[in-house]
């Protein structure tokens, strides 16, 4: 009797074990998923699901033992760190679970006190409140633009990516602008879009610009220095080489492609000192986020034949030139929002659209260093310029120029312009219908 009463007792067991497991199929299905990324180092921290303390009492024993399949400790915690990446109210009343290896446990601990120590001396405003919630998102391994989206969500933080950016541009500054736009559009054979009175503007590709100003009407000297190199993708760099040597183009950096390497190109002088980088981005490890977006975009057929080829490009990297090179990798990822797609340790290469790229540089090791005064405008068309100019006044995410917000003649555009924290000046704009804008609109529809 005895014996049969135990085995009755181990069956039961059993039985409620299995059906606990079953009562949590999904949780910890969860629990073996996000322990599987912690340790292939994919995740740094995970979290599980909150749960009731009644709840959890089940769950814990069951997570631990799933998670050291992965070789992963769990950690009750009862207290979840409160950050501006989800609503105030999620984990009230409830529990999680941390998934985590190494050294992470600690650096979460040490990330609570942190914020503990803030409030306590009431020092946790908001520039505080979002730097522990980026500390969390990181620790989480969420990216840079993951983390925008929460913050956005939970509270009224936004990034220039909210508001729609339609294109890059860039202005140069020119004393003979007749001259440069000439060189642009027949040299180069790239589309005139439009000519105010002050300027051309110019189509690299639907959604890259470039904009020549006279300089005796504009922002910018055509003395200033030049602390700027536009580079031109494109995928026939032995073509447009022999080319712009044939046209008698002036060549700083002649073109020497190199085996293996993560990209080959040229760099060319326009016709009043701008340097001009003919590139082509190759399969490498630290092309992998960008070549597919390369590899995805049309090429835009200039109006040159060569050879018996149609010379194109598909994109537009804008380089600029700076002394803290982490700085300004915050200030592209936390103000603009855009996403970075390739590291190049001293560079920095970020997508604002699908053919227009901002690219960061050390200047002790670019073709430029470092000038207070740059002849350049670095440009973005927003479609929602009035919402990007009402936020940035009210949260001042960087410095406004006076007499900031400006409309062009005959409603041809709206514009406003800032600074970047090295001195480029950031214009912001928005096109209108209009008799000059009739080939520009089509773009940004």
């Amino acid at each position: 009797m005895k014996t049969k009463a135990l085995s009755l007792l181990s069956a039961l067991l059993i039985l409620s074990a299995c059906s606990t497991k079953e009562e949590f199929d999904r949780e910890l299905g969860v629990v073996s998923a996000f322990s599987e990324l912690v340790n292939a180092g994919v995740k740094q921290l995970a979290l599980s699901s909150p749960m009731t303390p009644t709840e959890m009492d089940k769950l814990y024993p069951l997570a631990v033992e799933a998670a050291k399949v992965h070789n992963v400790l769990v950690t009750r915690e009862s207290d979840l760190i409160k950050t501006s990446l989800f609503p105030k109210d999620i984990v009230e009343g409830k529990e999680v679970l941390l998934l985590h290896q190494g050294n992470t446990k600690y650096a979460y601990d040490q990330l609570k006190k942190d914020q503990e120590g803030l409030i306590s001396s009431n020092k946790y405003d908001q520039a505080e409140r979002l730097e522990i919630s980026r500390r969390f998102g990181r620790l989480l391994s969420y990216s840079p633009r993951k983390i925008n989206k929460l913050l956005a969500d939970n509270t009224a933080y936004r990034t220039l990516d909210d508001f729609n950016i339609q294109a890059t541009n860039v202005f140069l500054y020119y004393k003979d602008l007749a001259k440069a736009t000439t060189f642009y559009t027949e040299t180069l054979g790239l589309e005139l879009l439009t000519e105010y009175d002050n300027a051309s503007i110019i189509k690299i590709t639907d959604s890259a610009l470039l904009i020549l100003v006279d300089a005796a009407k504009g922002m910018h000297s055509a003395d200033e220095p030049k602390t700027v190199a536009l580079a031109l993708l494109t995928n026939q760099l032995p073509e447009w080489y022999a080319y712009l040597q044939e046209k008698g183009v002036e060549i700083k950096y002649t073109y020497k492609p190199k085996e293996g390497g993560p990209h080959d190109g040229f760099v060319a002088i326009d016709p009043e000192g701008y340097l001009l980088e003919f590139e082509m981005f190759k399969q490498h490890q630290e092309n992998e986020a960008f070549v597919p977006y390369l590899e995805q975009n049309e090429e835009v057929q200039t109006s040159i034949n060569y050879n018996a080829k149609q010379l194109s490009f598909h994109g537009a990297i804008t380089w600029l030139y700076y002394k803290d090179l982490l700085a300004m990798q915050g200030f592209t990822e936390n103000v603009l929002g855009l996403e970075m797609v390739a590291d190049q340790g001293w560079t920095k290469i970020y997508r604002a659209t699908d053919t227009g790229f901002i690219g960061l540089v050390d200047e002790r090791r670019g073709m430029h260093k470092f000038t207070e005064e740059k002849g350049v405008t670095v440009s973005f068309i927003i479609e929602d310029l009035d919402g990007w100019y009402q936020y940035v006044q009210a949260n001042e995410p960087f410095e406004l120029r006076e007499g900031a917000f400006e409309e062009g003649p005959g409603g041809r555009y709206k514009a406003f312009v800032g600074f970047d924290p090295e001195g480029y000046f950031l214009e912001f704009d928005k096109f209108f219908e209009h008799p000059d804008n009739e080939k520009l609109m089509p773009l940004f529809k």
